[in-house]
């Protein structure tokens, strides 16, 4: 099953992720999309998050290969495709093609007997991009959500903290 979760920035998105993560299952899996290592202040906001979010968690860091995670775990919060997708396109030489044929075969070979809650930005309803590879990945970037959206079972759209079920 998945689920996806998107909003604009500080929407609470990942907050309502993390709750419907603890009402499936009492020991979800966190996987992280980012590259901590290249950022000291990041990493130091992500070993808060660990911290936060308590030991019933485990916690996976996979900048790209999303499918690949190896666990017993039931439920996978993926935290978040913004960052999983810059990680694509950097690679990808900032080609939107390969970006989208990268990112929708790791969403077809996600494990099918696991609950997959993905958090997502709308970046299309903020500040249009100043840059033309600003405007490539927000192009990138609604299309890999239109795709995830397609294939969730359920989608909520998340404005102010207040969560709405579009499917």
């Amino acid at each position: 099953m998945i689920v996806l979760i998107t909003g604009g920035t500080r929407s609470g998105k990942s907050s309502f992720a993390q709750e419907k993560a603890l009402e499936l299952t009492k020991n979800p899996l966190y996987l992280a999309t980012s590259h901590v290592e290249k950022d000291p202040d990041f990493a130091a906001r992500v070993e808060r998050h660990k911290q936060q979010r308590g030991e019933e968690w485990e916690t996976a860091e996979i900048p790209v290969k999303i499918s690949s995670v190896e666990t017993d775990r039931e439920v996978i919060l993926v935290d978040c495709v913004t960052l999983w997708l810059s990680n694509i396109f950097m690679q990808a030489d900032s080609d939107i093609e390969k970006s989208l044929k990268i990112a929708k075969a790791e969403v077809e070979k996600l494990d099918a007997n696991k609950t997959w809650l993905i958090v997502t930005n709308e970046l299309g309803m903020g500040l249009h991009a100043d840059t033309a590879i600003g405007r490539k990945f927000t192009n990138l970037q609604g299309f890999t959500n239109q795709y995830i959206a397609k294939k969730a079972d359920e989608v909520f759209f998340m404005v102010s903290g207040i969560p709405w079920k579009l499917k």
